[in-house]
């Protein structure tokens, strides 16, 4: 197990009761099922400002400007139904962390600028805007607040969902204009509709080894590695919802990129103690949680590939 001596300091949080993930364990790509390719790349350059690195007739690879590194894997699967409105068990967002709170400023500057809508809310970690791309898919695009100003409150994180100081954010960027998601940008968590948080926590804390970090808000529970304010996130919020399947826009797989191939063997080896099936692909391991959402653990830090 690898702990660092910033984890055995943190004072925040649950460790887990076995295996936990390295501090250097981070959100990589996420692959995306949508209806229609060039719809989608429309939107995610237009509006989000990512850019297509690669790209076939039904795949195409998205990451930030001047930098090479793959954010977002679009599959194109014609005649799916759109996300309802009310969700799938599956994605909830994926959220993408921008470096600093000036390219925040020049992103939210941007969709007011070409009038695109967007829920903001100013989480004391972070401050973030809300997006939903063209087939119902959340978007988070963030910036984190400095680390030392997170706040721990009867061990958990202090996080809330407070309104965004808009002029403050658009002020930061000093009048500079968004030219697309700068490099550094990189997704920073992904958020998900399960049913059960218990289940969830057996899988991700236990199983997977993630800190619990905020479990006080109600039908939620975020998670993390190396004292991050969390890299998931999980909520009960649509309980009564259908899973996502094949014929739905969805989520088909997100990443965690771990620091070496040993440490995805001791993660491996920890889901399966916990009863869960952890299959081979290359030097990466895949395990689907209790809802079937597939998650791969690999060391590819998202170069294009």
């Amino acid at each position: 197990m690898s702990t660092s001596i910033e984890q055995s300091l943190q004072p925040y949080g649950v460790r887990p009761p076995g295996f936990r993930l390295p501090d250097a364990a981070h959100v990589g790509r996420v692959r995306l099922q949508i209806a229609d390719l060039d719809r989608s790349i429309a939107y995610y350059e237009s509006v989000v400002g990512l850019r297509v690195l690669k790209r076939s007739a039904n795949v195409a690879m998205l990451g930030p400007h001047d930098d090479d590194r793959v954010l977002v894997e679009l599959q194109a699967k014609p005649g799916i139904r759109a996300v309802a409105r009310r969700g799938n068990i599956g994605l909830y967002h994926f959220a993408i962390l921008l470096p600093d709170r000036a390219a925040l400023g020049r992103f939210v500057a941007h969709l007011a600028a070409i009038g695109q809508y967007a829920g903001m809310s100013d989480h004391l970690v972070s401050e973030a805007v809300y997006l939903t791309d063209p087939d119902g898919l959340g978007i988070e695009v963030y910036a984190d607040r400095p680390r030392e100003t997170w706040r721990p409150i009867d061990g958990q994180l202090a996080m809330a969902s407070n309104p965004l100081d808009v002029p403050g954010v658009i002020a930061a960027a000093g009048g500079a204009s968004w030219d697309g998601a700068p490099a550094g940008t990189v997704i920073g968590h992904v958020h998900l509709y399960v049913r059960d948080i218990d289940q969830a926590a057996a899988f991700y804390h236990a199983g997977l080894g993630f800190d619990k970090i905020v479990w006080s808000y109600p039908g939620a529970l975020f998670m993390s590695a190396g004292g991050y304010h969390h890299h998931l996130g999980t909520n009960t919020w649509a309980a009564g919802a259908p899973s996502a399947t094949d014929d739905d826009a969805r989520m088909i797989e997100w990443e965690i990129v771990m620091p070496s191939a040993p440490s995805i063997s001791a993660a491996a080896a920890s889901l399966e103690s916990g009863g869960y099936d952890v299959t081979r692909d290359g030097d990466d391991a895949l395990a689907r949680d209790p809802w079937g959402i597939q998650l791969r653990l690999t060391t590819h830090d998202n170069a294009s590939r």
